[in-house]
């Protein structure tokens, strides 16, 4: 799977997807589980680079004291929107207003999604922000927003 990084705002980010093929109905429910679940944790704040207690204690974390008055300290970082992922043809997209999650996130999307392309569903590029010449972006009105 090839990664490209277009135009990014994080406000109004469009992450787009191009299968090998015409992703079937199973292969779309998958790509779109991964992006509900992405969404969710990072709508609940998880993607907060000023609170990796854990990453940061290194390999041994065997009677690690995690430090909650810390965790409950910092600046939330919750993403604030997300629309109804779209297809046509071979190419997958969705809009997403990332808020103030961190780009951690994006890591975590990137690891997931590469998986994803290896075990399940042939994914041949994953671009995050900008625009598809192959698909316009201009009229976000139609049915963009999901109950998310």
């Amino acid at each position: 799977m090839e990664v490209q990084f277009r135009e990014f705002n994080p406000f109004d980010l469009w992450i787009w997807i191009e299968f090998e093929t015409v992703p079937s109905s199973m292969e779309k429910q998958y790509v779109e589980e991964l992006f509900n679940s992405w969404f969710y944790l990072g709508k609940l704040g998880a993607f907060n680079a000023e609170n990796l207690q854990v990453q940061e204690m290194g390999i041994d974390l065997s009677y690690m004291d995690y430090d909650i008055e810390a965790a409950e300290n910092v600046m939330m970082a919750p993403m604030h929107n997300m629309a109804d992922f779209q297809y046509l043809g071979t190419w997958g997209r969705c809009w997403f207003d990332l808020g103030t999650s961190d780009p951690i996130a994006l890591d975590i999307l990137i690891n997931a999604l590469t998986r994803l392309s290896q075990e399940y569903v042939e994914i041949k590029r994953l671009i995050i922000g900008g625009q598809n010449e192959d698909w316009s972006t201009e009229d976000k009105s139609q049915s963009l927003f999901s109950a998310n």
